[in-house]
C-alpha cells in the first residue's frame, strides 16, 4: 500500500502541524462560540465524518469507550486552557505527560541525552509562565494526564484496524461532551458561516491529527513516538505566533531548539523497528 512507502515520521509531522493549527483557528472562533461549544463542534465533526467514512460503530469496545471517554475529556479540557493561556504554554505542558513515557523507553545514552535535550527545552518554555490563572494550569495538567491516556489507549488500538477504531471512539467522545458542549454550541447552528468555520475546526483538529497518528503509531515504538511529542510545543509556539500573534521571547526559541535537537538526536533501537514493524505487517499482510 502506497501509505507504507511514506515514513511513519512523515505522518506524526503532519500530526504536529495540525495538532495545533486547528485550535489556533478555534481560539479565533472563542469571540463567537463559547469554548466548551467549540470542543463539542469540533469533536462531533470529527465523529459524523468518521461515521460516513469508516461506519466503525461495529468496533465498540470496553477499549474504545475508555478512549471515547478520554477525547472527550481531553479536548474539554484543552479548549478550557487555550481559552485563557498562550498556545505554546499549553503545548509546552501537554508534553510534560508524555514525556515520562519517552524516559521509560529511553535505553541507551545517546536516547537518554535526547530526552534530557528535549525536556530541557520543555522546562524552558514553560517556567517563565507558571504564573496568572490558576484555573487555567489546572485544565491545562488534566490535558497533559488525558494526553498521556490518549498516548497508550492510541498505541493499543493502532495496531489493527486502527483509524476505524478511532472513529467508534470519537463517535462515544461525542455522545459523553454533548451534556457539556451542545447548549455553547448552538449559535453555530444559527449562522452558516460559524458553522463551516467550526467545521474546519473539527477536520483540522480531531480528523486530521489523529489519523494521521493511527498511522504513526501503527509502525513506531511507543516510547519512540513518545518522545517525538516532544515538537508539540515547538509547532505551538510557531503556530501562535502565526495565526495568533503571540510572539515567543529568545528563551521560547532556545527552548525550541533544544527539543528539535533531542528529536533529531533520539534513535529508535533496531530491534524496536523491527518489531514495529513485523506488528504492523501481521496485522496488515499486503
Amino acid at each position: 500500500m502506497t501509505r507504507r512507502r511514506i515514513p511513519p515520521h512523515a505522518f506524526f509531522l503532519c500530526s504536529a502541524l495540525f495538532h495545533y493549527l486547528g485550535p489556533a483557528f478555534a481560539v479565533l472562533l472563542f469571540a463567537q462560540i463559547r469554548p466548551l461549544g467549540v470542543a463539542w463542534l469540533r469533536i462531533a465533526t470529527a465523529g459524523a465524518i468518521f461515521a460516513v467514512w469508516r461506519r466503525p460503530w461495529r468496533y465498540v469496545n470496553t477499549t474504545i469507550v475508555a478512549l471515547g471517554v478520554v477525547l472527550a475529556a481531553m479536548n474539554v479540557c484543552f479548549y478550557l486552557a487555550i481559552a485563557r493561556l498562550p498556545l505554546g504554554t499549553v503545548g509546552a505542558i501537554e508534553f510534560l505527560g508524555p514525556i515520562a513515557l519517552a524516559a521509560a523507553g529511553a535505553r541507551t545514552r545517546r536516547n537518554l541525552l535526547a530526552l534530557a535535550l528535549a525536556t530541557a527545552g520543555v522546562y524552558a518554555l514553560t517556567r517563565v509562565r507558571l504564573a496568572g490563572d490558576p484555573l487555567a494550569y489546572v485544565f491545562a495538567f488534566a490535558n497533559c494526564a488525558l494526553f498521556v491516556l490518549y498516548v497508550v489507549l492510541g498505541h493499543r488500538i493502532a495496531a489493527r484496524s486502527g483509524i476505524d477504531r478511532l472513529g467508534a471512539a470519537m463517535l462515544v467522545a461525542m455522545l459523553v461532551a454533548l451534556p457539556v458542549g451542545i447548549r455553547d454550541a448552538m449559535p453555530a447552528f444559527r449562522s452558516p458561516m460559524l458553522l463551516g468555520a467550526a467545521v474546519g475546526v473539527g477536520i483540522s483538529s480531531s480528523v486530521i491529527p489523529y489519523v494521521c497518528d493511527q498511522l504513526a503509531m501503527a509502525r513506531l515504538p511507543r516510547s519512540t513516538f513518545a518522545l517525538l511529542l516532544s515538537l508539540l510545543p515547538a509547532t505551538a509556539t510557531v503556530v501562535g505566533l502565526l495565526a495568533l500573534r503571540q510572539v515567543p521571547t529568545s528563551t521560547d526559541l532556545g527552548g525550541v531548539a533544544l527539543i528539535i535537537a533531542g528529536v533529531a538526536l533520539h534513535q529508535s533501537r533496531p530491534r524496536e523497528q523491527e518489531n514495529a514493524c513485523n506488528t504492523h505487517e501481521l496485522e496488515h499482510p499486503a
